[in-house]
C-alpha cells in the first residue's frame, strides 16, 4: 500500500474517531463563528465598511484554521501517544508520514467545513464583498498557510502529555491570534508590536489571505516568511517525531 493510500485510510479513521464525539464536531464548527460574533459584529465601523468587513472575515478564517490545527493535531497526538494502541501502531511497517498526513488532512477537512457558517454569518450581517475568483484564491491560500500551525501542533503533541498539551495549546493559540492581528487589526498596533508581529507566521498568513480576498498585492515578506516558517517547523516536527520514536518505541 502506497503512502498516499495509507494516508487516506488514516484520514478516514481520524474523521470517524472525531465524529464519534459529536461535541467535538460542534465545537470545531461553532467556535470560529462565535469568535467572529463576539469580536467583529459589535464593531459597526468594521461591519459597515466593505473593506474592513472582508478583512475581518478573512482574519477569522485564518483563526479557524490555526485553532483547529493546534487543538486537533496537538491534543489528539498527545492523547494518542498516551494510549497503548499508538506505540503498537508505530511498530508496524507503515510509513510514519502517512499517519501524520492523515491527521493533518482530517484537520483541514474539519476546518474547511467550519469555514462555511463563518462565511454565511459574515455575508448576512456585514457589508463584506468579494469577487468569486478572489474568494477561491483566499480559500486555497488559507489552507496552504495553515501548514505551519499544523506543524506546530505536531511539535506540541510530540513533546507534551495530554494535560500539558491543553494548557500549552490554549496559551499559544491566544498569543498567536492576538500577535498575528486576528482579533485586533495590525493597523491599530503600536509600531513595535506591528514590527514584532510581522515575524509571526499567523500575521504573514493573515496578510496573504486578506490580500487575496481584497484583490490587493500580497507583501513579499509575508510569502517568504511563511515559507521559512514551514521549512523550520517541518524540520523540527520531523526531528521530534523521530526522536520520540527512538525514546518510546525501540
Amino acid at each position: 500500500m502506497s503512502t498516499l493510500t495509507l494516508a487516506a485510510v488514516h484520514t478516514k479513521y481520524n474523521l470517524l474517531e472525531t465524529m464519534r464525539v459529536p461535541i467535538a464536531i460542534i465545537g470545531s464548527l461553532v467556535f470560529p463563528t462565535l469568535a467572529f460574533c463576539l469580536f467583529v459584529l459589535p464593531q459597526s465601523t468594521v461591519t459597515q465598511t466593505p473593506e474592513y468587513a472582508t478583512a475581518a472575515i478573512a482574519s477569522m478564517i485564518v483563526f479557524a484554521f490555526m485553532s483547529a490545527s493546534l487543538f486537533s493535531i496537538g491534543l489528539d497526538l498527545a492523547e494518542q501517544r498516551s494510549k497503548p494502541w499508538w506505540p503498537y501502531l508505530r511498530t508496524l511497517p507503515g510509513s510514519a508520514a502517512a499517519r501524520i498526513i492523515g491527521l493533518m488532512a482530517a484537520t483541514l477537512i474539519i476546518s474547511i467545513v467550519a469555514m462555511i457558517p463563518l462565511l454565511i454569518v459574515g455575508g448576512l450581517f456585514t457589508t463584506a464583498s468579494v469577487a468569486m475568483p478572489d474568494l477561491l484564491a483566499a480559500i486555497g491560500l488559507v489552507i496552504l498557510t495553515a501548514v505551519p500551525s499544523a506543524l506546530l501542533g505536531i511539535v506540541i503533541g510530540t513533546t507534551a502529555g495530554p494535560k500539558a498539551a491543553i494548557a500549552i495549546t490554549q496559551v499559544v493559540m491566544f498569543l498567536l491570534a492576538f500577535g498575528g492581528g486576528l482579533f485586533l487589526p495590525p493597523l491599530l498596533f503600536p509600531h513595535w508590536l506591528d514590527v514584532a508581529s510581522s515575524f509571526l507566521w499567523v500575521r504573514q498568513a493573515r496578510e496573504i489571505v486578506v490580500g487575496a480576498a481584497l484583490g490587493t498585492e500580497i507583501p513579499p515578506w509575508a510569502i517568504l516568511g511563511i515559507l521559512a516558517w514551514t521549512a523550520v517547523l517541518g524540520i523540527l516536527a520531523v526531528w521530534l517525531y523521530k526522536r520520540d520514536e527512538g525514546r518510546r518505541y525501540r
